[in-house]
């Protein structure tokens, strides 16, 4: 017999069970719906941005701008990324960073742009707040960071210093002194003991101990036997890689950073106090000696040091410490890393092409070993062959300059006031348009005119600047790569470690990221570059 009180509840149950089940599906329904709506909202920014490549060189996203595509440039190789994006943009393209971040500027490879930027239009194009502001903590405000009169008097103060015969005579003798007593030592050790050496480290070793001296009118030791750690060596080059992290970090994160003493500021604030240390150490004794001295031994140093302790500035009164610190600071920046850098490039690319050397047989084997002035002049295809590794790797790949008033560059871009320009070093090395189809080759000969070296535009080949800032140092570079090429190339053969990885550092100079490790073989004279 069938009960009616549970048919009831069985009617009730389904039908509960049943309305309950129509919730779920038309809530899931709706979730589906939103889902779709949200994926296809994305798909839409997505497939937005992706379009805008072609026109802007990089996809450009909502709230993010290019950063995303920044960020992967980051993790290999960023200068052939920039490069790229050059190449296909004609030379020149926006970078639109984050809306909440400083990073937007231009980008250009464009010759017309430099000489525009560098010359013609030269003061609406100073170094800028920004970049004075993000360098400011290691650099100072003094000549490779300063603007307008305060740069005018400080380049004018050492260039004539650095075309004096004293200085000229000091760099030399110098050089000379370094390459013979320890780099050469410090190499045949490593020769007799068949040991694979870092070659960047040496030379950075040897540039560092000479600018040093240069400088400060101190020698820090660093190319001595056993290669010693030294600690404001490796204070300079943790500060250098700190200061460089800042150029592709929002300005609001790394200054909070460096206001709660985090991650890189920390590192960097650190590495600064080491630098600050050795500079006041030195400035302290050379004020000390210098009281204790008659005038004639005062003109007998021509170190930088002395040299700006014995001037004035613009109000008459003996530069501060501070100002002391930034100036022999920004020198031995400059010339430690560039001529090192540079050099190890340089090796690294004579490993690649052996020919370079081998075709070179009209080198006289009754040279002296130890190369005269006069006879590093004459190595015409020396010159040829490093203006060629710096066009390829040059020093410092990317610069930046910012814009004071409206402008108009000569490919037709429009310049605001305030816009960063950047402008890429490295690329230029790598357009057709500026070099030709072979310009990926490193080919020494390009540089050459019946034998003899020529030199190209400062602003088609822009490794030593050009315009007003023009590198003081050009000269000196250039003789002490070739004097300390020379003399390796003369004795030694350097031959790549098998493997071993090519790959440039994100830095304010262009480093290589596992420096340079090789094997020394000892040289045929009669296979020698010339």
């Amino acid at each position: 017999m069938i009960n009616p009180s549970n048919n009831l509840t069985s009617s009730s149950d389904d039908f509960s069970g049943n309305f309950v089940s129509r919730r779920l599906f038309f809530f899931f329904l709706g979730d589906i719906q939103v889902l779709e709506l949200v994926l296809a909202f994305l798909v839409f920014i997505a497939i937005n941005s992706l379009r805008q490549k072609k026109r802007r060189g990089l996809p450009v996203w909502p709230v993010l701008g290019m950063l995303p595509s920044l960020v992967l440039g980051l993790r290999n190789n960023m200068y052939e990324w920039i490069s790229d994006v050059l190449c296909q943009q004609n030379g020149t393209f926006r970078f639109r960073g984050p809306w909440f971040s400083s990073l937007n500027c231009l980008v250009t490879a464009d010759p017309r742009n430099l000489e525009h930027l560098l010359k013609t239009k030269f003061p609406n194009f100073p170094k800028g707040n920004y970049f004075r502001g993000t360098v400011r903590d290691l650099l100072g405000d003094v000549i490779f960071n300063a603007d307008d009169e305060t740069w005018q008097r400080q380049r004018k103060t050492a260039s004539i210093e650095f075309h004096s015969t004293k200085f000229r005579q000091l760099t030399a003798e110098s050089l000379l002194e370094l390459v013979h007593s320890r780099l050469l030592p410090v190499l045949e050790k490593a020769l007799n003991n068949s040991i694979s050496i870092d070659l960047q480290d040496i030379l950075l070793r040897l540039t560092f101990d000479n600018v040093c001296m240069i400088a400060f009118g101190v020698d820090p030791g660093c190319l001595s036997l056993g290669l010693p750690q030294i600690p404001l060596a490796r204070a300079f080059e943790d500060a250098t890689e700190a200061t460089v992290l800042r150029f592709v970090t929002p300005t609001c994160i790394w200054k909070a950073m460096r206001y709660l003493h985090l991650g890189a500021e920390k590192k960097l604030r650190r590495s600064i106090e080491g630098v600050d240390e050795f500079a006041e150490q030195v400035i302290r004794t050379r004020k000390k000696e210098l009281s204790m001295q008659s005038c004639d031994d005062k003109k007998q140093r021509s170190d930088l040091l002395t040299v700006f302790m014995g001037l004035k500035d613009e109000s008459g009164q003996p530069f501060s410490d501070k100002f002391l610190r930034d100036i022999c600071v920004n020198f031995i920046l400059a010339g430690r890393d560039t001529s090192s850098v540079a050099l190890s490039w340089f090796f690294w690319l004579l490993d690649q092409h052996p020919q370079i050397v081998k075709e070179r047989q009209d080198f006289d084997p009754k040279t002296p070993l130890a190369f005269r002035a006069e006879e590093i002049k004459k190595l015409d295809y020396l010159q040829a062959a490093l203006s060629e590794a710096l066009r390829l790797y040059p020093s410092v790949p990317v610069d930046q300059k910012e814009v004071i008033e409206d402008d108009i560059f000569a490919d037709g871009s429009m310049l605001k006031k305030g816009t960063k320009v950047i402008y890429a070093i490295y690329t230029m090395g790598r357009m057709e348009a500026i070099w030709g189809k072979d310009c990926r080759e490193f080919r020494p000969e390009r540089w050459l005119k019946e034998g003899r070296f020529m030199s190209e535009s400062a602003y088609k080949f822009t490794a030593f600047n050009g315009g007003p800032r023009l590198c003081l140092g050009k000269d000196f570079a250039y003789n002490q790569m070739k004097f300390a090429a020379a003399s390796i190339i003369y004795r030694y053969h350097m031959k790549v470690v098998k493997d071993h990885p090519v790959v440039p550092k994100p830095a304010l100079t262009m480093y290589r990221k596992h420096g340079l490790k090789v094997n020394l073989l000892r040289r045929d004279q009669s296979q020698l570059l010339t």
